[in-house]
């Protein structure tokens, strides 16, 4: 959960394109790692290493599904609804509302970050 990853990843994490590339994807609907690379233009291992990274800080959920030939499909979903970020006495507070996100939501934190 976000509350137990440290700032500093959460602020690379979301300084960082692939990230913010799979967050928005997954706002959408789930996606598998195949999915993820194809529409986000990544190689497989840069969407392992990133789900993995955004997995740790509990902005992206992994669920497995199960197709009707009985093969098990990991699947993700974005778990960022809002993010609140407070500075108090020096110390970072990074919180996490986890949830399902809209598309406009999603739309708007891709704009912003692309207009940095």
């Amino acid at each position: 959960m976000v509350d137990d990853c440290d700032p500093a990843d959460v602020f690379a994490l979301l300084d960082d394109e692939y990230a913010r590339s799979i967050l928005a994807a997954t706002s959408q609907r789930t996606m598998t790692a195949t999915e993820l690379s194809d529409q986000c233009e990544m190689s497989l291992s840069t969407v392992y290493r990133r789900t993995d990274s955004l997995e740790e800080c509990g902005l992206l959920e992994a669920s497995t599904e199960i197709d009707p030939e009985g093969n098990h499909t990991t699947v993700y979903s974005a778990r960022l609804q809002r993010l609140t970020i407070e500075l108090e006495d020096g110390t970072y507070d990074v919180r996490l509302a986890a949830g399902s996100v809209t598309r406009e939501y999603a739309d708007a934190f891709t704009d912003l970050w692309e207009g940095l």
